[in-house]
């Protein structure tokens, strides 16, 4: 064999960081406490403002309580966009704020990191900083992320999602930039916070972890490290998310999904992700829909698709997800675990198709509203040929497709997306 046969694709595992963390009910109570003990003098807090709720505004007051400075930035945007960082840079240095806390979901931990590592190299583009570790200054302010979803795991991971809005205005570019300097210092994730989670976000969200989760456990990346905590993932939003979405303040269900998030990103912080996570960025650049319900319309085609590279692990997935998978083969237990993710999708109430996603599918949803006039004039998603070919493409772009443990070309996933547009969820069912 040659030997740079032996040494692709990733011959070189990375264990990349994690950031101290705290988990369980009261956690967030301990943010003042904690942040004085980090140095914090005076904070600028990210978030989207979580309107509806009164957490941003109890989590300042018990700060300032602890004698915080706390300068509040609240315009974070699903899908945070380039200018949201930003703003958020400019106000840090104008009120010389030492630090960050940041209050939501995924949105809220990226823009916060992104804005980090812009402070630290004196204000300059967030966008320059798109792939791994490009950052050169390792000195970042510190940041504590407090979740009140479960679905990001950006409060533990090193990974930021961005979209850049200003390089090509006509062509907007959602990317990932992994960078160790952006873990957090402190991560908090306390399932009381998740109680006011809306149904539909809660449904979306959860399914982003059994993104998380699934795609680690197939990577090309094959770490074993990662595969523990990938499969439990699996095991717990399968357990416990029909029970957060449709039953709120039930404890066990929030918690379960919150512990679901946390080992789920930690699966993919160093196993890898995939094409779910690339056609979620894509629709996302183009349309500004919700992460997690794009990667709940495209997990169970890329799942269909990767199957034959590895039948035996989706059979385990299967497992998880509590399918008697006795006596099958595993073919026969990967197309139940693969019927078993359609039946939690649709248990739960998420769209099935791109196509079928309206301006009323779900809660603050921004199609066709903005932020810039691209958005504007994406009201409705097409799905017709020159939409699945712009989606493809950026598709084969995006920095988690080489972790796809199926070969990805222009012509092998072009049909994975116009099925995500316009197919039938059913037509995968054998």
């Amino acid at each position: 064999m040659q030997v740079e046969e032996l040494l692709k694709p990733f011959p070189i595992k990375e264990f990349h960081p994690f950031p101290r963390a705290m988990l369980g009910p009261g956690a967030h109570e301990l943010i003042g406490p904690e942040a004085l003990k980090l140095g914090f003098k005076k904070t600028l807090v990210m978030t989207s403002g979580l309107r509806g709720t009164t957490i941003v505004e109890k989590i300042s007051e018990s700060m300032k309580w602890h004698g915080l400075d706390v300068v509040v930035y609240d315009q974070v945007e699903s899908n945070p966009k380039d200018y949201n960082v930003m703003d958020a840079v400019k106000l840090y240095q104008e009120n010389d704020c030492d630090s960050f806390v940041s209050i939501g979901g995924g949105s809220s931990h990226d823009a916060c990191k992104g804005a980090r590592i812009s402070v630290a190299h004196d204000g300059r583009s967030v966008n320059e900083f798109e792939g791994f570790n490009q950052s050169e200054n390792p000195k970042n302010p510190p940041h504590i992320a407090v979740s009140t979803t479960a679905g990001t795991g950006s409060e533990t991971s090193w990974a930021y999602v961005i979209t850049d809005t200003t390089t090509d205005p006509d062509n907007p570019h959602k990317y990932v930039a992994f960078d160790d300097t952006s873990v957090t210092t402190l991560a908090i994730d306390d399932p009381v916070l998740y109680y006011d989670c809306p149904v539909d976000y809660t449904a979306q969200c959860g399914f982003d972890v059994l993104a998380h989760a699934s795609e680690p456990y197939v990577s090309r990346l094959d770490f074993p490290p990662s595969l523990g905590n990938a499969l439990y993932a699996i095991k717990l939003t399968a357990e416990n998310l029909r029970q957060a979405v449709w039953n709120g303040q039930d404890l066990k269900g929030r918690e379960g999904m919150m512990h679901a998030q946390y080992i789920a990103a930690q699966a993919f912080n160093s196993g890898g992700l995939g094409i779910i996570h690339s056609i979620s960025h894509a629709v996302s650049a183009f349309y500004d829909t919700h992460h997690g319900l794009n990667n709940a319309i495209a997990l169970p085609r890329v799942w269909a698709f990767n199957m034959p590279t590895h039948y035996k692990r989706f059979a385990e997935m299967g497992a998880a997800m509590g399918v008697d998978t006795y006596g099958m083969t595993d073919v026969q237990a990967a197309d139940a675990a693969l019927a078993a993710a359609i039946r939690l999708l649709r248990d739960v109430g998420i769209t099935e198709r791109f196509t079928d996603v309206t301006k009323d599918s779900y809660s603050k949803n921004r199609l066709g509203t903005g932020p810039t006039a691209f958005y504007e004039n994406a009201k409705v998603i097409t799905g017709d040929d020159a939409d699945v070919d712009r989606i493809t493409r950026h598709v084969l772009g995006d920095a988690c497709t080489p972790g796809n443990p199926k070969e990805c070309t222009f012509e092998t996933v072009r049909p994975v997306v116009d099925h995500c547009m316009n197919g039938d969820l059913d037509d995968l069912l054998s």
